[in-house]
């Protein structure tokens, strides 16, 4: 971790049109939890599909994709990650920050709303609430691993990342069982799955297998973005 950088980066991510964004979803997923609350319509299993409709498959893939690309990916369209790659700072040192500030991110404006949201609407029943934000939260590790790397190799990367997230997980998951075991939601919510005893959430995957690709894919994710970072410094050298 590097101190500056990130305090810089987390500067940037909050201010007033990214604060926007990040604060949109969670506010919708909370006053959707209270108005159920206080009509008296959260069951478990009504409070089991607004967490893995809207926490885990909307929520969690969309902030990831705004907190990934966003830590990074504008200071290379400009230009000003030149200028970070200029210190004596090693690459796998900044990809890491700017990876650990996209998890804080993700943590506070996806996690932290899906447990008050669990809370609200059914409270401890289960270990619900607890379980989807553990979901989330390893879910959101994975997601902001993939989303920096897309950000440093594509500058396409939001285009990626929402066809990923709204075609491959989401559209095609609904007919294709294979489509849907390959997806760091079904992953996630393989962890959820195995932290609670509500039959209404179900996997697709088993949990050592959705844990270990859950750690295959920030693995990857992270080595890829300090292998493309090195490769822009070279590029701008020659």
């Amino acid at each position: 971790m590097n101190s500056t950088i990130a305090m810089i980066t987390f500067r940037a991510m909050l201010g007033r049109r990214r604060a926007l964004l990040l604060l949109g979803l969670p506010l919708v997923l909370l006053a959707m939890a209270a108005a159920l609350r206080f009509t008296d319509l959260a069951d478990l299993d009504t409070t089991a599909t607004i967490l893995q409709r809207l926490g885990i498959a909307t929520l969690l893939p969309l902030l990831a994709l705004i907190a990934g690309t966003g830590v990074i990916g504008p200071e290379i369209d400009d230009g000003q990650i030149m200028y970070v790659l200029t210190k004596p700072v090693p690459r796998q040192v900044i990809v890491l920050t700017k990876l650990v500030v996209a998890i804080v991110l993700v943590t506070v404006f996806a996690t932290v709303p899906t447990l008050v949201a669990g809370l609200l609407m059914s409270g401890m029943t289960a270990q619900l609430a607890p379980a989807f934000a553990a979901g989330v939260l390893v879910g959101g590790i994975a997601y902001s691993a993939v989303f920096v790397a897309l950000a440093v190799v594509s500058r396409n990367a939001v285009t990626i990342g929402l066809l990923y997230a709204l075609v491959w997980e989401s559209l095609l998951g609904n007919f294709a069982p294979g489509a849907r075991s390959a997806s760091i939601q079904q992953w996630a919510l393989s962890v959820t799955d195995a932290l609670t005893d509500a039959s209404v959430v179900r996997s697709t995957v088993d949990l050592p297998l959705a844990v270990a690709l859950l750690a295959l894919v920030t693995a990857a994710g992270t080595a890829l973005a300090v292998v493309r970072l090195r490769s822009l410094t070279v590029a701008s050298a020659e």
